[in-house]
């Protein structure tokens, strides 16, 4: 497929009350077939009309993206759930009622006349409504809903700002609306409503126990890793983010896991041999860890305190772009709490770390 080109316009916006105008310059770009980035409270979404398949096929080719891997829709009012997905369980709306608009994607049984490359062909689909005034608005203008995936390149760190998206996207996305860095800095959590218990299918800014509080029965993926090494019956329906590579900087990243201070240690003596070999290194810690690496001669990077997970999402994707830019070969990681977003983390840094985790 030719990759999509376009003469990108960048148009700043207010995060919080955008201007009418701009807004709805993006969305008759929407209508008429085009892409348009804009920020989510989680990321920065591409944006296509999720009726048109010829405009999910620009997504696909702007992005670099394989057929394979499904495309999220986005609504502004929980009504239009029914213009996408059919048979649609009473679970799936408890859970909307609560975490809706917000960062939780259900993946449901898709509706007659919805373009099967939304979801790769399958019988599903993943919708969700952002809670961000920007899409909110840009989906409202439109008048139809907008399938976004996260505003990269293909395996690239997702973008969390229009700087982002500008590095990987600039002449293949006809607009950006540029309002800001988003709240979260994570994707949101999908959950498989199709499945006879739901599913979470890849953790994200709603948390497993913030799910069971609503539906105790809710379960999750034992092995966030690729689709393709689970059984059939197993296997997600219609979920993005869930290839083993994904989310990756350019350079390599080494992902570590045990005891803390071990775990450093060991972070530290890699961090020599390989600057001895003449590698660049560049290491993603926090404040109370950064002591560690002063002298090691890496290029650090702190994404905040240590018990703070919420700031470390909000930064992560930002940092490994921040490392890339330094042209290091290697970027060294710890694995942190898996609490709450934690397990949203950990994820991306699994995915980011292609899978590969060095216990310590």
């Amino acid at each position: 497929m030719e990759i999509y080109r376009a003469k990108t316009q960048v148009i700043e916006v207010d995060s919080e009350q955008p201007d009418a105008a701009h807004i709805e310059s993006a969305a008759a770009v929407i209508r008429q077939g085009g892409l348009v980035a804009f920020p989510t409270e989680t990321v920065y979404g591409l944006g296509a009309n999720a009726l048109d398949a010829d405009a999910i096929n620009r997504i696909y080719s702007a992005k670099q993206r394989p057929a394979s891997d499904p495309v999220i829709a986005h609504i502004s009012d929980v009504h239009d759930l029914e213009r996408l997905a059919r048979n649609i369980p009473d679970a799936a709306f408890e859970l909307a009622q609560v975490f809706w608009a917000g960062p939780l994607t259900l993946v449901l049984w898709r509706a007659d006349g919805v373009p099967p490359n939304l979801a790769t062909g399958l019988a599903t689909i993943a919708v969700r409504m952002p809670a961000h005034p920007v899409a909110r608005a840009l989906i409202s203008a439109a008048g139809v809903p907008i399938a976004a995936p996260s505003a990269n390149t293909f395996t690239r760190p997702s973008a969390t700002t229009a700087a982002h998206v500008l590095e990987d996207l600039d002449g293949h996305v006809d607009i950006v609306l540029d309002g800001g860095v988003t709240n979260i800095g994570i994707e949101s959590t999908v959950i498989d409503m199709t499945r006879p218990t739901p599913t979470v299918l890849r953790p994200g800014g709603v948390s497993l126990a913030a799910l069971r509080r609503v539906l105790p029965e809710v379960t999750q993926m034992s092995k966030p890793n690729t689709a393709s090494n689970m059984p059939e019956e197993e296997q997600p329906s219609g979920s993005p983010g869930m290839m083993v590579k994904h989310y990756s900087p350019r350079a390599e990243v080494v992902l570590y896991d045990g005891e803390q201070s071990a775990v450093l240690s060991y972070m530290r003596e890699q961090a020599q041999l390989l600057i001895a070999d003449n590698k660049r290194v560049g290491i993603l810690t926090t404040n109370e860890d950064a002591v560690q690496f002063v002298h090691t001669g890496a290029r650090i990077i702190s994404l905040g305190s240590r018990g703070d997970l919420k700031q470390i999402a909000h930064v992560l994707f930002g940092a490994m772009r921040a490392l890339d830019n330094q042209q290091v070969d290697k970027i060294l990681v710890r694995a942190y709490s898996r609490q709450g977003i934690g397990e949203a983390i950990w994820d991306r840094l699994l995915r980011a770390a292609e899978g590969q985790v060095i216990r310590v």
